[in-house]
């Protein structure tokens, strides 16, 4: 049964990864940041770093982004056994854990990984609320004295699922709009109160740039500074066989 359950996990993964990958490759994908060198694939950027983005845009991220680097955490429950996988194949690290369950054998595992890799957090994941920042991420950045970076995403009047995060599924050849912060610097050693103070801040400026990407979305148009995304993490074989 063991064994058959791998399999199964596997071939999940795998085709969540290979449906991510083709329908996610048809968008037209653009961005607009207010520090280009935030972007891990730029010739500027400085990790390690913490992208924060909400759950329900968690495609955006496996297909633009991988092979960068990254730790993406995911909880240990077993309907994330699949998206693990498919983590993995995206070119992603995986740790398990969450706030409710494993909690702190993950934060050891985060706080050794982010030293030198960008991690990556669903901050209202796994279970929700929906669009509520938890504390994690800011005590993380606090304690491992790591910027993190809010990410918004948007699509243009995508399908929502029926779940807990109206998980977002764009329409083929669609717009895909990225708003991204500069660096946000956590100051060490906060209290509860005042780790709590940066969280309200944190989830009102990731809450913003959301509503901002999906209305930019919607509408069309463009944005000072407005640059093309594509999909540019390659597999460490590829860039040896380049």
């Amino acid at each position: 049964m063991k064994i058959k359950s791998k399999f199964i996990n596997k071939t999940g993964g795998f085709l969540i990864a290979s449906v991510v990958r083709g329908w996610m490759g048809t968008l037209d994908y653009q961005a607009a940041l207010h520090d280009p060198s935030v972007d891990p694939v730029h010739p500027e950027f400085r990790g390690p770093a913490i992208f924060l983005f909400w759950h329900d845009y968690i495609p955006v991220m496996f297909y633009l982004r991988g092979y960068c680097n990254i730790a993406m955490l995911l909880s240990q429950h077993q309907d994330a056994e699949w998206l693990g996988e498919a983590a993995r194949l995206s070119g992603f690290e995986t740790i398990r854990g969450s706030t409710n369950r494993g909690g702190v054998a993950a934060l050891r595992k985060l706080l050794g990984t982010g030293r030198a890799t960008n991690l990556t957090i669903t901050p209202d994941g796994p279970r929700g609320p929906r669009r509520k920042l938890a504390q994690g991420a800011i005590y993380l950045s606090s304690r491992l004295g790591i910027p993190l970076i809010a990410i918004g995403l948007g699509y243009d009047r995508p399908w929502r699922l029926n779940t807990w995060d109206r998980f977002a599924i764009p329409k083929p050849y669609s717009r895909a709009r990225v708003v991204a912060s500069p660096l946000i610097q956590i100051p060490p050693d906060l209290d509860r109160d005042q780790i709590e103070h940066h969280r309200q801040q944190v989830e009102r400026l990731l809450t913003e740039l959301t509503a901002e990407a999906e209305s930019w979305a919607e509408r069309g148009g463009r944005y000072t500074n407005q640059i093309a995304l594509r999909r540019e993490g390659v597999p460490i074989h590829a860039r040896r066989a380049a």
